[in-house]
């Protein structure tokens, strides 16, 4: 260490010296190369398409017998365009005031949504403070002093007094010029992972709004599937009732009303489970839009969802761009090779410059004189010469925790390929699952009424009515969640597909009150 110090005058020239001094190291540092791994964006995939070539691009539409009766389900063919882009608000597309303000209430009121903002302000805070440590750092201090010097000594102030005071002002300066790169690298670090974390919230928004619309077609999937139950309940009581007038005219035995009841019991059996699956539904509703369960929800039905007839199918080249999983795990590993620069510079010599310029008088008033400044400008050099192999296992450790990362970001975007692909098989499935449905729906409500006008007359049997009625419960039970599933796989497109953050704008931004300008949606723009 060398040190240097002065109680002489130009306490003034010394600090602007050393300030400047500062400076320049600073400028030299922030401009000299780093150690460590530079990282580089992976490339994106080479892929032009999701599954196998020949795919159709336009999926089946209910056609045939039951297309009159599909009038207004969600049957109609979608197309699929690739390379369109997709639309922020791309809940939008299926027509639905009710659903579009609920999405909005959501975004306005979420928590998580809440939550995830503010540790997006915490990483970026976190960044600054990180930033600080390519600065010089100067404190200052006053200390007053009240002393009494033994007689066995000589009198050590000027005065030769015995007691005296001593008024003692400055600065204390010091700086670690970044010789090595080693505090850029920590900062590139930070950088990263407030970028990660903007992710994350964008991956929040994501989850939030399409879990939203996914509930929203659940709740109307049940209410459906509750009203066909009704119906055919009350269609069975008063079958019920009609047989056993029947078997008091003698027409029909004990059995075949014993049979009328039993298939009632079943078909009312199910009932209370699917009213308990619909108000824990409206109870998910209201969690996710930030309201207790109590409180009122729109009501939703399959009837007022449009399924959308065109939709944007990303390339895979653009898919990186778009995902906000896969963007997170990009820059969880661009901080893991920040790290492992982190961990080399440690190991490396270092500089400390310090200086500490000041006054020392026995009066304030005298702090003004000349004469009284005094300062002290020291150097360091230090070199880590054993330490058990502390830096450099965690040098070791920074280099596996960045191949982890590399391995997290392939098998993130393995994943996120496999997801887009799975949707569009199930757009282009569930389609082709639909039209089959739709069609046994229609022929097995022409069997029920056939059945029905035969069954008056007694030219059929007890057992064929309740065949018949049961085959059209399931026929129709299975047709709304045909319908269902082709809302919920668009869905699962525009979320496999990063739902279009990219498109939001300023005007988007929810009207809550807690949102701040700089905390709005503006956080989710590229």
């Amino acid at each position: 260490m060398v040190r240097a110090a002065s109680r002489g005058t130009g306490t003034g020239r010394i600090v602007k010296r050393i300030l400047l001094t500062s400076c320049i190291l600073t400028g030299l540092g922030l401009g000299g190369c780093a150690v460590g791994p530079d990282f580089k964006k992976p490339a994106a995939p080479a892929a032009s398409r999701y599954g196998q070539a020949g795919q159709p691009d336009r999926t089946q539409a209910v056609t045939g017998k039951a297309e009159q009766a599909a009038a207004g389900l969600q049957g109609g063919a979608q197309a699929l365009h690739p390379g369109q882009d997709i639309p922020a608000q791309w809940w939008t597309l299926f027509h639905s005031p009710a659903l579009d303000q609920l999405v909005r209430k959501a975004i306005d009121n979420n928590p998580s949504l809440e939550a995830a903002r503010d540790a997006l302000a915490a990483a970026q805070e976190n960044r600054l403070a990180q930033q600080s440590a390519l600065y010089p750092s100067i404190s200052g201090s006053f200390n007053p002093t009240r002393n009494k010097t033994s007689r066995t000594y000589s009198p050590v102030p000027n005065s030769n007094q015995w007691l005296y005071t001593v008024h003692t002002a400055q600065l204390n300066i010091s700086y670690v010029p970044d010789l090595w790169g080693g505090v850029r690298r920590g900062v590139e670090a930070a950088k990263a992972l407030r970028d990660a974390q903007r992710d994350q919230l964008r991956a929040v928004y994501l989850t939030l709004t399409s879990s939203v619309v996914q509930a929203a077609i659940d709740y109307a999937t049940l209410k459906t599937q509750l009203e066909t139950t009704q119906s055919l309940v009350a269609l069975q009581r008063n079958l019920l009732e009609s047989a056993r007038k029947q078997e008091k005219a003698g027409e029909f035995s004990q059995n075949d009303v014993a049979l009328q009841r039993t298939a009632l019991a079943q078909n009312e059996a199910t009932l209370a489970p699917l009213q308990k699956q619909l108000e824990q539904q409206k109870h998910l509703i209201a969690s996710l839009v930030g309201d207790s369960p109590d409180a009122p929800q729109p009501e939703f039905s399959l009837n007022d969802l449009t399924l959308p007839a065109d939709l944007p199918v990303s390339l895979p080249a653009r898919l990186v761009e778009q995902r906000p999983d896969i963007r997170t795990a990009q820059a969880n590993w661009h901080a893991a090779c920040a790290q492992v620069g982190v961990a080399v510079a440690n190991r490396l010599p270092n500089i400390q410059l310090g200086a500490t310029p000041g006054f020392a008088a026995a009066s304030i008033a005298q702090m003004a004189a000349p004469g009284y400044g005094q300062w002290e400008v020291m150097a360091m050099v230090t070199q880590p010469l054993f330490d058990g192999g502390l830096l450099r296992h965690q040098e070791h450790a920074a280099r596996a925790a960045y191949d982890q990362a590399a391995a997290d970001y392939r098998t993130t975007l393995i994943t996120a390929l496999q997801d887009v692909a799975d949707s569009l098989t199930a757009i282009r499935t569930d389609a082709t699952a639909l039209a089959d449905n739709a069609e046994a729906a229609t022929a097995a409500g022409d069997s029920l009424r056939i059945a029905l006008a035969q069954y008056r007359y007694g030219a059929i049997s007890q057992v064929v009515m309740l065949t018949t009625q049961q085959a059209h419960l399931q026929t129709e039970l299975a047709l709304a969640q045909a319908r269902a599933d082709r809302l919920s796989d668009t869905v699962a497109l525009f979320q496999s597909l990063g739902g279009g953050w990219w498109n939001s704008t300023e005007s988007d931004a929810p009207h809550h009150p807690s949102w701040h300008p700089d905390k709005g949606l503006s956080v989710l723009l590229p």
